[in-house]
């Protein structure tokens, strides 16, 4: 049996990034552990700083044939320039609510008291705080967030009757108040700024701005905080729930804010924050501990218990904390356990972060303590909110993807707009952020970003490669017809216009950029900006596949489609370079930065399909490519490396990054900073550094890709092989099994892994060799 999913900590947290976080896809809670004051950090989903706007630039669309002559002459500088007047709104950025506060005068008042123990349980999803009093009483605490109930709840419990005595109250960075809803129930009721400036404009006067007036916008919350003990007293005074006497207390926290949906501004045709935040808080009141717990369990269960792993158990690791743990792996002892453990955590993160009907995991899932937090806490779509869900199919984990689903869904609304006023396209397009209230233009206060990332167009057909796969892993035809084939076919659509005839005939993207890098220019300088980039046209190429096996699925061969095939056929083909790498740009410009942290060109590798060991001389030059560009990195970048190593076959060098991964970072290391440096904080949350949660996502797909592959397909007539996707199928997918079982995982198991075409794939192995599969 495998090891308990368990992370355990002698201590209390001492930074946000040490604390352990529970969610239930909406409710965060950062919980730190405190036995004279506790801070629990709470976050909604959908509290974010401003409200809808429109974001395009009309002006765009007469500067892009400027651009684009630009580029072609090989102005590099120029295009960069005329990039920033297509620019529009910087994005709006995810908030905290507040924190919890407990105070217990009576406890000890030792930074860590005796016989400390603070843990999260991945399997329960429930954090459990114990410890001795000066007075050698035993206080326990369990803590989880319910989806079920839609509540956090706490229970606190004494081994001495009566001799449980603190005090509860709320704190919140944003502009609020506290008041009594009744006698055992603290309400907090706030409001959101209407404007916050991005965490990397730096300290600016107006940099969290408030509106004032009748017509203010400002997104409004509450949080309502009940108490109710077995024995002793609850009672509010000053703000403050006060617990006297009791032997256990179980409080209850709801929150909700007056968002309803993207479009509508949450002041003046939001919900009613209050009534949204008391009704779970009075329904849950109707059921004890015992089934709020058990309610709870048996939600959690039926997700995470879907996927077990097994690498291994080391009784002596398996026994330390997790902090002393990675310090003893990170000086060279073999824990296999512990990689294991992280891939537990990637799994519990994603059902802690992403359930159906909310919104999709930020950067930072859904935890975060900052007004102004790094990149705005927002969707970043140039790489990192995608990489939040490679796991969710293969994961087993498909309910989780669907908020993502909706998201592409959404933007694909806002999307037509800036495709028709910025760039006179049809279709739909996305640029590099997003955020709640679905933005679509370029980013970048008209004129301040940098066009290598803010004018990167090509998330929308990057987006879409998820609908595709949400089906390909699942088979529904229908979900295919009525969900995504409309917004591929959209996304398409844009493809098609934004697609211009290179000096050699080749279909390419203009104006280009690889995110977010620079190149070395020819005419001098420095240039990021220029046409065909090797990942949009790998992107595109990816997007026009699904598009065609998608009309053949459905037997929906039109005009479009074959537009599509048409440009398929004619789109720019990867390129070799001088170094025997593939090239990152349709010239073989060499890039300013040749450790940088993405690998965009490798798109087609991975999370794409088209560079398969079958073609051998692109399959050497991908390998070639991630030589040149090195081991380390941030993150997130280290898990897109497992990844594409895996691709690779080579999974001991995938094996150098995944402990790379796991190398401790000190929570010190919040800093707003891109060199390498990445690793894990002591919660085991990732570190860019700062925090970004997407090393936490990419690593279980990278883990997944090591066991087993499904990406590549052979023609439908091979003999043998059947797809369970649909009997009118083009495609048939091929399982591979342990492609690239790294040397230091000899023997072990897992269950549950998805594969495309609708498998289920159970496997054992030893020496290094397949056991068993089902």
């Amino acid at each position: 049996m495998p090891a308990p999913s368990l992370l355990r900590y002698d201590r209390p947290a001492t930074a946000w990034v040490e604390a352990l976080p529970l969610g239930n896809g909406r409710l965060g809670a950062m919980v730190f552990g405190g036995t004279t004051r506790e801070r629990i950090a709470l976050n909604d989903s959908t509290l974010w700083s401003g409200g809808p706007v429109e974001g395009n630039n009309p002006g765009a669309r007469n500067i892009l044939p400027l651009v684009r002559a630009a580029v072609f002459a090989g102005r590099h500088a120029e295009a960069v320039a005329l990039c920033k007047k297509m620019q529009g709104p910087y994005n709006q950025s995810y908030l905290p609510i507040g924190d919890l506060l407990l105070d217990f005068p009576s406890s000890a008042t030792d930074a860590t008291p005796p016989d400390y123990a603070r843990s999260l349980d991945l399997a329960t999803a429930t954090a459990r705080v114990s410890h001795l009093t000066a007075d050698g009483t035993r206080i326990t605490r369990e803590l989880f967030v319910s989806h079920p109930d839609q509540i956090i709840a706490i229970r606190f419990s004494a081994d001495r009757p009566g001799a449980l005595s603190f005090t509860a109250t709320f704190a919140s960075q944003l502009r609020h108040r506290l008041a009594a809803h009744d006698a055992s129930t603290l309400a907090l009721l706030g409001r959101a700024p209407s404007h916050v400036e991005p965490s990397y404009r730096g300290n600016r006067p107006d940099a969290v701005r408030y509106d004032e007036g009748p017509n203010a916008t400002g997104m409004r919350f509450a949080a309502h905080l009940h108490a109710e003990t077995t024995d002793g007293t609850a009672s509010l005074h000053d703000n403050r729930l006060v617990i006297t006497g009791a032997t256990e207390v179980v409080l209850r926290l709801s929150a909700a804010t007056s968002f309803t949906d993207f479009r509508r501004c949450p002041t003046r045709e939001g919900r009613d924050e209050v009534a949204a935040s008391l009704a779970p808080l009075a329904a849950s009141l109707a059921r004890p501990w015992a089934e709020l717990r058990a309610r709870h369990l048996a939600d959690h269960h039926t997700l995470f218990s879907r996927v077990r792993l097994d690498l291994g158990v080391d009784p002596a690791a398996e026994a330390l904390p997790i902090d002393a743990r990675l310090a003893r792996a990170a000086d060279g002892a073999p824990d296999p356990g512990l990689a294991r453990l992280l891939f537990d955590y990637g799994r519990y993160l994603l059902i802690a972060s992403s359930r159906p009907g909310g919104q999709p995991a930020n950067l930072q899932g859904i935890w975060n303590d900052s007004v102004r937090p790094p990149w705005s806490s927002n969707y970043t779509i140039n790489i990192n909110t995608q990489m939040n869900y490679w796991a969710a199919e293969p994961g087993a984990l498909p309910e989780c993807h669907l908020p993502l689903l909706q998201l592409v869904r959404d933007l694909s609304e806002k999307g037509r707009d800036t495709a028709r006023l910025n760039y006179g396209a049809r279709g739909w397009v996305s640029h590099h952020n997003a955020d709640l209230w679905r933005q679509t233009a370029p980013v970048g206060d008209f004129g301040d970003g940098d066009p290598m990332w803010a004018n990167w167009s090509m998330s929308a057909a990057w987006l879409c490669q998820h609908l595709w796969e949400h089906f390909a892993f699942g088979g529904d035809l229908a979900y295919l017809r009525d969900h995504a084939w409309p917004v591929m076919r959209g996304a398409a659509e844009f493809a098609l216009d934004w697609l211009v005839e290179g000096s050699d005939g080749h279909l390419v993207t203009a104006p280009s950029t690889s995110p977010e890098l620079a190149f070395h220019s020819p005419e001098g300088g420095v240039g990021t900006v220029t046409y065909g980039s090797t990942m949009d046209l790998q992107i595109f190429r990816d997007l026009f596949d699904h598009c065609l096996q998608t009309a053949r699925l459905l037997d929906a061969e039109d005009e479009l489609t074959s537009r599509i095939r048409s440009a398929r056929d004619r789109l720019l083909p990867v390129r070799i370079g001088a170094r025997g790498n593939i090239q990152e740009w349709a010239q073989d410009y060499f890039e300013t930065d040749v450790h940088h942290r993405h690998v965009s060109h490798l798109f087609g590798l991975h999370p794409g399909s088209q560079i398969a060991p079958d073609d051998s001389a692109l399959f050497a030059a991908a390998r070639r490519t991630l030589e040149i560009r090195g081991d380390d990195g941030t993150g997130w970048s280290l898990a897109w490396k497992i990844c594409f190593w895996a691709r690779l076959l080579d999974g001991d060098r995938a094996h150098t990054l995944v402990r790379a991964l796991l190398r401790p970072v000190p929570a010190s290391g919040r800093g707003e900073r891109y060199d390498g440096g990445g690793g894990v904080y002591a919660s085991l949350l990732a570190a860019h550094p700062p925090f970004q949660i997407d090393a936490n996502f990419g690593y279980v797909a990278g883990v997944i890709e090591l066991l087993l592959q499904s990406h590549q397909t052979a023609p439908s007539q091979v003999s043998g092989l059947k797809s369970q996707v649909s009997s009118s199928s083009p495609q048939v997918f091929i399982v591979h099994l342990l492609p690239a079982l790294p040397s230091a995982w000899p023997t072990g198991s897992v269950t549950g892994l998805r594969a495309r075409g609708g498998f289920t794939v159970d496997l054992a192995w030893a020496s290094g060799q397949l056991t068993s599969a089902t």
